[in-house]
């Protein structure tokens, strides 16, 4: 024990050194540790650690063996040193064979992981250009949506705001939608129009409807065609009728589209016109007529009362000039219907009462109504303003219209009077319960010498005159008619600013 002094010092080193190795190594170990920790991504700090702990093996195994050799050296326990000592040599070389097989494997594991950082890389990029691609794509998709919600709600209001009728019709012709101002010129509720009628509802005939849609699908559209169709009170409405099929992929009817716009006005003002043509020309023709055949029949009119003197009563030669003289008078009656009807006399123009000359009328026609079983009720209303007019020619006018209205009554039935005022203007309506008028002489029925009574019981003259008077003062007559429910004749006559100004007073 004494001879080994002197290498104490080195014994001392030997265990300190081998000491630090281990405390180094372990330290080593915990901050290759905590590097690969904080900084996963990077694959050297993994190396570092591994190969740390591999050292840290050796160190351990290194300095433990050195210790150990020492302190069992130093007991003298030299056989249990030389038993141990293969042990730590091999533990020594499984480190240095770790930490050889950790560089090379690092190696393969380095090439691989900066492929793998590689197409990390280049799948981080292709990532982002996916998301901006995708934000391109929202913005111009957003972009889109919005340009179609405008355009949807431009065409929406157009739809909306249109004033001509815009219907879209499903495969069998049922309503799908219309805008406002088909609702308001048909004169049906929405809820009743869409979804439970038809365009054929609307048709007055079933082969107008028919003729449409099959022009709609020899042709694929129609245009500027009119159409007569009927509104919810009945009134006759003419609609100049545009229309589209829509078809599908196979060619099959997936729906129709249409716009229509309401020219009964323009009809109206038309047929206006041309009645004013028709009543200037016949009242041209007629003057003419007229006096060169009332000359003749009043000679003949002398001469049959002069015969009819000499001839005993109901003898034949009396009974034949009597006829002679009757058909003669009734001839005379069409002459004077003619000259009134051509007579261009100017309108004596003073304050008329309408509700008095109607009065006045109606009390002229009431016996002869009792007796036809005919009942007038009336509903004047007594606010309305005096006109100025002609008295005894809007009498005229009255009396034409009740007698018509009479006639279009066959047995016990009623008449209607009433007077409105509606704005600057005054109506006067006279309905009758009668048989109404077909739909085909409808436009006729102000043509002179157009009537539908039998041969011999009228002239076609009476409608005519009146027409031609309410003209003359700026007024206009309106008809409503439908078979089986009668008939409504409106005057309609204006008021002045004399009327006015009397009202006001």
């Amino acid at each position: 024990m004494s001879d080994s002094y002197p290498l104490a010092p080195v014994w001392f080193v030997d265990v300190v050194g081998s000491s630090l190795v281990i405390v180094f190594a372990f330290l080593a170990v915990t901050y290759a540790a905590r590097l690969a920790r904080i900084q996963k991504s990077r694959l050297i700090w993994t190396y570092m650690l591994w190969l740390c702990a591999a050292l840290a093996l050796f160190g351990l195994s290194r300095g433990v063996g050195h210790i150990a050799k020492r302190y069992l050296l130093m007991m003298d326990m030299r056989d249990i040193w030389v038993s141990l000592r293969p042990y730590s040599g091999g533990i020594n070389t499984i480190a240095f064979v770790l930490v050889a097989s950790i560089t090379l494997f690092f190696q393969r594991v380095q090439k691989i992981n900066r492929e793998i950082l590689q197409d990390k890389k280049a799948l981080e990029t292709a990532s982002r250009e996916v998301m901006h691609l995708n934000r391109n794509l929202e913005s111009v998709v957003q972009e889109r949506t919005e340009e179609l919600s405008r355009s949807e709600q431009k065409f929406r209001r157009i739809f909306e705001s249109s004033m001509d009728v815009i219907f879209i019709l499903d495969d069998k012709g049922r309503f799908l939608d219309i805008n406002p101002a088909g609702i308001t010129t048909l004169g049906y509720d929405r809820d009743r129009l869409v979804g439970q009628m038809g365009l054929y509802d609307l048709c007055t005939s079933g082969e107008s409807y028919a003729s449409l849609f099959q022009e709609l699908h020899t042709t694929g559209f129609v245009k500027d065609r009119e159409c007569l169709f009927l509104a919810s009170n009945g009134s006759e409405l003419h609609l100049l009728l545009s229309a589209t099929i829509r078809r599908g992929e196979s060619g099959e009817t997936l729906n129709y589209e249409g716009i229509a716009k309401d020219i009964t006005s323009r009809v109206q003002m038309e047929r206006q016109l041309q009645q004013a043509d028709k009543l200037a020309s016949l009242g041209q023709i007629s003057t003419g007529i007229a006096h060169e055949i009332n000359n003749p029949l009043g000679i003949i009119l002398g001469y049959t009362q002069l015969l009819l003197r000499e001839q005993a009563p109901r003898s034949q030669m009396h009974d034949d000039l009597k006829t002679i003289e009757k058909h003669t008078r009734n001839c005379k009656g069409i002459v004077e219907d003619l000259l009134k009807f051509s007579r261009s006399t100017p309108i004596r123009k003073i304050p008329v009462d309408v509700n008095s000359s109607l009065a006045e009328v109606i009390s002229l026609l009431g016996h002869q109504f009792e007796l036809d079983k005919i009942d007038i009720k009336t509903d004047l209303d007594g606010t309305i303003p005096k006109i100025t007019g002609d008295a005894e020619k809007l009498k005229q006018v009255f009396m034409n219209l009740l007698m018509n209205a009479k006639q279009a009554i066959s047995g016990k039935g009623e008449i209607s009077v009433t007077t409105r005022r509606n704005g600057n203007s005054i109506d006067i309506s006279i309905s009758d319960s009668g048989s109404g008028i077909a739909p085909q002489v409808m436009n006729k029925i102000f043509d002179p010498f157009f009537t539908t009574k039998p041969v011999g019981e009228g002239t076609g003259l009476g409608l005519s005159v009146s027409y031609g008077i309410i003209q003359d003062h700026s007024g206009r007559i309106e008809v409503e008619s439908r078979p089986g429910k009668g008939s409504t004749f409106t005057v309609i006559l204006p008021l002045n600013e004399q009327s006015a100004a009397e009202e006001a007073l």
